[in-house]
This record gives C-alpha cells, structure tokens and sequence, in this order.
C-alpha cells in the first residue's frame, strides 16, 4: 500500500446556531476587527447563511445552520493519495461518513471523515 501524505488545509468551518449568528459575525467583523464577507451558500444546502473570515493563512467560514443547537467546528485536510488515505485510515477505525453533507464538487475527490472525538474533517485529494 503507498503510503499518503497528509497536509492541514486552508478552511475551517464554524457550524453556528441561528440564533448566536449575527453575535459571532459581529464578533469576528467588529469586536476584533477581521476581514468578513458574506458568501453564496446556493450549493450548500445544510447552510442558509456563511461569511468568510479572513483568519491569517486561513479561512474561518462561519456557517448559519437553522437546525443546530450547539456550535460545531469542521477541519480540512489534504492527501496525496485519496484511494491509500482511506485504507489507512480505516484500520485505525476512521471511515468515511460522506451523508453529514452533499459533497458539491463533482470535480474533486473528497470524503467526510470524523476523528475520534466527532470533529468533521474534509479530507481532499490535491495533486
């Protein structure tokens, strides 16, 4: 089996209840100042509302998600070798779970995985 490499991505997603929404945009725009901007959320249908918070090297999508009680935080990761990262990661016990959310990029190779704390990570094959 190859072995994959695995790197850290550029974009975090912040799941947030509706109801804290408009506090922690203000938070991120106001209160410390950063760069936000609203997003289109037509392809994501979990999501009625996201803003992109430039967060040094990194991305922090805040995402409005109506139906969530509790805030949750999504990870991106990057392989070599989508197919040898999936092996791998099944015998440790990490398998994909691709139904928390529509995969919208026919284009690109990805799963949904989880670590074993529950945290979602985006796991996509980059050349």
């Amino acid at each position: 089996m190859n072995e994959p490499r695995f790197t850290a991505g550029l974009n975090i997603a912040m799941k947030i209840p509706k109801a804290r929404y408009e506090a922690t945009v203000a938070f991120y725009r106001d209160t410390l100042g950063f760069e936000v901007s609203e997003d289109d959320v037509s392809s994501t249908p979990t999501v009625s509302r996201t803003h992109a918070v430039r967060f040094g090297p990194t991305t922090l999508w805040l995402d409005c998600v109506d139906n969530f009680s509790q805030p949750d935080l999504w990870l991106q990761l990057h392989t070599d070798d989508l197919d040898a990262a999936v092996e791998q990661l099944a015998g440790t016990g990490i398998t994909p779970c691709d139904e928390v959310e529509p995969l919208v990029n026919p284009e690109s190779r990805s799963h949904w995985i989880t670590n074993p704390a529950g945290i979602v990570h985006l796991l996509v094959e980059t050349a």
